[in-house]
């Protein structure tokens, strides 16, 4: 406990002492946690609310319970992107702050406390953001729906979830006395549990297929199950194929090109292949959803406006399209949340690397060169991720038009080949938002720290 509390203090400190150019992470940081604080509490404020209640907004939506816990799970998905982006930020935030690590160090703290204490310097920013977000959010809510437990729980939680995850994303980060922050490089690819997990979803995915030939005691049917284990199982062999498609690209124009960024990119994705396996992953799951739901909702407008002209809608219209609306925005913001990762990803390692930058600059390689070499490096291996991540999704969306839909005329659900022409033009510009931080990178003093 004593120690626990001597790290906390030093977290704090550290938190005091950070410059300009920290507070930015730290903004970044409290934003995320300020963001999983109110959706936690929105969640709360849904499940507080006994049997029927009329919600003034939603066309309906939030009145019945089975509705409620239907929105409150959709909210909860949210958080997964969410604790991603407070990753990404420990991890820059542990590179920024290197020389003072390296300064605990050097008084003696171990690699491991080091760590404890980067993620607890998180841990606080998220607790900046959780009392900021709470005090925002409690007053809106209504007195029904106003647990006070659940609120203290969630504010209290979402810091301790911040701090683990920091931890987590921060396992690999090393400390070195002399003023080094180095990564320790997997030299495998996905581990045994990417592999486990991909072996069990793809036997769920066949016994679902199978299941109208030789019939199964449990009843998948084609519900939300069955679109989650293919969205996820689609994702998983397309987070395997960037960090492959890395390995095989980088090799290949190494071996073969003579343009300058592209070799720099090359050398770079071989080094670690797996680096923006590890940085795309929910980037890659938000597009199968994506690009799945783009097909699902145009098929479900059509059955629906079908059925409202035959008379055979069992509600008001407006009950179904805010619920499809609502999905849409929930999927636009996780997508929102993706590209920040991405960013923050992106700079990561350019502050990782930044000695390495500066060596090229002062060895006379031009900014530009740097440049487009760091755009290359996020553009080849996630092209072939992002096309089999959106045709799977619109796979899912034409399997799910074909086998639900009760209308004849339903268009083919094209426009779901359009997702991921545009998430993949959006991550370029999201890595693009790093450009600036890449003149400041390669600054002649990093070398006195080389």
């Amino acid at each position: 406990m004593n120690t626990f509390l001597a790290d906390l203090r030093l977290a704090w400190l550290l938190t005091r002492g950070s410059d300009r150019r920290e507070w930015w992470r730290v903004g970044l940081t409290a934003f995320g946690a300020a963001l999983a604080t109110g959706i936690g509490l929105a969640v709360v404020a849904l499940q507080s609310l006994d049997g029927f209640y009329a919600v003034s907004f939603g066309s309906g939506l939030f009145d019945s319970p089975s509705d409620r816990r239907n929105v409150s799970l959709a909210l909860g998905l949210l958080l997964i992107p969410v604790l991603g982006f407070l990753g990404q930020c420990a991890r820059i935030g542990a590179v920024h702050r290197d020389r003072r690590l390296a300064a605990l160090r050097l008084a003696g703290a171990a690699p491991g406390q080091v760590r404890r204490i980067a993620a607890l310097e998180s841990g606080l920013a998220c607790l900046a953001g959780a009392v900021v977000a709470t005090a925002a959010v409690v007053p809106l809510l209504p007195s029904p729906a106003t647990d006070w437990a659940g609120v203290v729980l969630v504010a209290v939680a979402v810091p301790v979830l911040g701090a683990g995850v920091s931890a987590v994303a921060l396992r690999r980060v090393v400390a070195d006395p002399l003023g080094r922050v180095r990564r320790v490089r997997p030299v495998r690819g996905p581990g045994r549990l990417f592999g486990t997990t991909t072996r069990l979803l793809a036997v769920t995915a066949a016994a679902i297929a199978l299941t109208p030939v030789f019939g199964s005691p449990v009843s998948f049917g084609l519900g939300p199950v069955t679109v989650l284990v293919l969205a996820v199982l689609i994702s998983l062999i397309a987070i395997w194929l960037s960090g492959a498609s890395s390995r095989q690209l980088g090799e290949g124009f190494a071996a073969g090109t003579s343009r300058p960024a592209l070799l720099i990119a090359a050398e770079r994705m071989r080094e670690d292949p797996w680096s923006t396996a590890r940085t795309h992953a929910a980037l890659l799951l938000v597009t199968v959803v994506g690009s799945g739901f783009a097909g699902v909702r145009q098929v479900l407008l059509a059955d629906l406006e079908d059925m409202r002209r035959r008379g055979h809608l069992g509600t008001r219209m407006s009950y179904y399209t805010t619920g499809i609306d609502l999905t849409a925005a929930a999927i636009l913001v996780a997508f929102a949340l993706v590209l920040a990762a991405l960013a923050v990803g992106t700079a990561e390692s350019l502050a990782t690397r930044r000695r390495g930058l500066a060596a090229q600059a002062a060895a006379g390689v031009p900014h530009v060169v740097l440049a487009r070499a760091l755009l290359l490096e996020t553009a080849l291996p996630l092209f072939p991720a992002i096309a089999v991540a959106g045709l799977g999704g619109t796979a899912i969306s034409f399997w799910y038009g074909a086998a639900v839909s009760r209308h004849t005329d339903v268009p083919v659900p094209y426009t779901a080949l359009l997702v991921p022409v545009g998430v993949y033009a959006a991550c370029v510009l999201a890595a693009a938002t790093s450009l600036p931080l890449l003149r400041r990178s390669v600054r002649p003093g990093e070398l006195r720290y080389a």
